[in-house]
């Protein structure tokens, strides 16, 4: 996969953060007093500097707002950035990240080199977190924050630093040793969701099918556990994966199926087995139902669920559950050719299934339904897939969540576990059979739009009629991912459901 531009190195070193040297002190700070030990200390060491800027209504510390001051000398560290935590009663994980994402993200447009990270201190009365895990969080924001996606920008001066360095300090000894056991996690699924937001906001010039095959085999290569496989567009027309062949027959470029296999050691038939399908349209023209020109080129990000799926599995076959896990990633650009499919066409898909095509536009559903069809035949007893697939579902809920489906309760609750863990929100939205009435044809068995209203549920329900016995549960991430969920994110990708998968996989190992 791709590397994260600016490389970013985690550490946890035991020690008072105004006696170590660092470009940047970042300090997480309440709206509401008290004020902690720390804030107390560096303001008495800054000569009353941080009460100065709180009393001129200059920093209220609400989440998300920063102040940058000065040390002159004071401390080692040459500024002090005062990172707002809001109250404390509403402290939450999210909120510590999205901290420390800001830290590493002001280091990389001051040009600093090393950030210490003091965000996490007296905590302990506002949120239930332990040691271990605000290590991972700081570490997952770190890597967030610092990741600029500047590949293709040649003038030197605007490029990100080529590494930085992030230290967070604790003078106890046991809190140490517990913050860095959550940094090695942190580390593994914050540098995987930044590898997938780079594979993710290269063009279609770069990343099409056959090139994102080769990343994703380049990625197996990498790691002892992981193996894949890719059916090329003969082996598709082999198995008669019509849905993933109809999608990409108008392209240059032939689909492909991308099967990654994470297997445990001492995997048994009864082992469980779960699979994560991913829709990658490398490109997304609409086919000849051709888009609007206005804001196309941003149709790059319709892979954005493979990739997803592509920098879970990266985190998966590190981290090692106690589970087989398959990623499946249908690839395909749609555009408009000669060979295109067209609106009347039926398409057969592998679960034999029969599609009428009503518009070429609607064409994640038919990418998906070939994948996970066969991620059930593969033994997969819980399927999630996630895709870039309505725009309804960003009329229904906004830009800040996804959509959430399922025919399984139980599924449900695993992926709102994982999503409060990550804070990579879900709203569970419907896709019974009402739903379904409205994809079903009078001369095929399926169509692929449905009606004007609910069109996040009607695409949903389509997809539920392609699993017999598996749970299976659908992610429309269509409103999320894209260009910053937050203002200060960097442009592009946000990598959104890399963390969410991993952490629904991991939470369902260990149950």
């Amino acid at each position: 996969m791709g590397k994260s531009l600016t490389q970013i190195s985690v550490k946890v070193q035991k020690g008072d953060c105004w006696v170590l040297a660092g470009d940047l002190l970042a300090v997480g700070v309440f709206s509401d007093s008290p004020a902690n030990s720390l804030v107390k200390m560096l303001n008495k060491k800054l000569n009353s500097g941080i009460e100065k800027v709180k009393k001129l209504g200059d920093f209220e510390a609400k989440p998300g707002s920063s102040c940058l001051l000065y040390s002159d000398g004071k401390i080692k560290a040459s500024r002090v950035l005062l990172v707002g935590l809001g109250k404390r009663k509403d402290l939450n994980s999210e909120t510590l990240r999205k901290g420390a994402s800001l830290a590493t993200s002001k280091a990389v447009e001051l040009k600093a080199r090393s950030v210490l990270l003091s965000l996490h201190t007296d905590i302990s009365a506002s949120v239930k977190l332990d040691a271990m895990q605000v290590g991972q969080i700081l570490a997952e924001g770190a890597c967030f924050g610092a990741y600029r996606y500047d590949e293709f920008i040649t003038d030197k001066n605007s490029k990100s630093p080529a590494r930085i360095k992030a230290v967070i300090t604790d003078r106890h000894a046991n809190t140490v040793s517990q913050l860095r056991k959550g940094v090695s996690v942190g580390m593994i699924t914050g540098l995987a969701q930044n590898d997938a937001r780079t594979v993710a906001n290269r063009p279609g010039s770069v990343i099409n099918p056959v090139t994102l095959a080769a990343e994703a085999k380049k990625l197996a290569r990498s790691i002892p556990s992981l193996r894949c496989t890719v059916l090329d567009d003969k082996q598709l027309k082999t198995k008669k994966m019509g849905g993933i062949l109809a999608v990409g027959q108008g392209s240059a470029t032939p689909p492909r199926l991308i099967v990654l296999q994470y297997t445990p050691a001492g995997a048994t038939k009864n082992t469980p087995t779960i699979g994560l399908v991913g829709k990658a349209v490398t490109f997304d023209s609409g086919g000849i139902s051709l888009k609007p020109g206005a804001g196309m080129y941003d149709m790059k990000f319709d892979k954005s669920g493979g990739i997803a799926v592509l920098g879970a599995m990266n985190a998966v076959s590190q981290l090692k559950p106690k589970c087989t896990v398959y990623g499946l990633i249908p690839a395909a650009e749609n555009m408009p050719g000669t060979g295109s499919y067209r609106p009347g066409d039926i398409v057969t898909t592998f679960s034999g299934k029969t599609v009428e095509i009503q518009n070429t536009d609607a064409e994640g559903r038919m990418i998906l339904c070939d994948a996970i069809t066969y991620a059930e035949k593969l033994g997969c007893h819980s399927i999630v897939d996630i895709a870039t697939l309505t725009g309804a579902c960003v009329v229904a809920i906004g830009q800040k969540r996804a959509g959430l489906m399922s025919n399984d309760i139980k599924l449900i609750d695993r992926l709102k576990e994982a999503s409060n863990n990550t804070g990579e929100r879900l709203w569970h939205l419907p896709c019974d059979d009402e739903f379904v009435e409205e994809m079903k044809s009078k001369i095929a068995d399926l169509k692929n739009v449905g009606g004007k209203w609910g069109g996040a549920c009607t695409a949903a329900a389509f997809l539920s009629q392609f699993t017999e016995k598996a749970r299976w549960a659908h992610i429309d991430m269509a409103g999320v991912g894209v260009w910053g969920a937050n203002p200060g994110d960097a442009p592009g990708s946000i990598g959104f459901g890399v963390r969410l998968l991993t952490a629904f996989v991991m939470n369902h190992s260990k149950k």
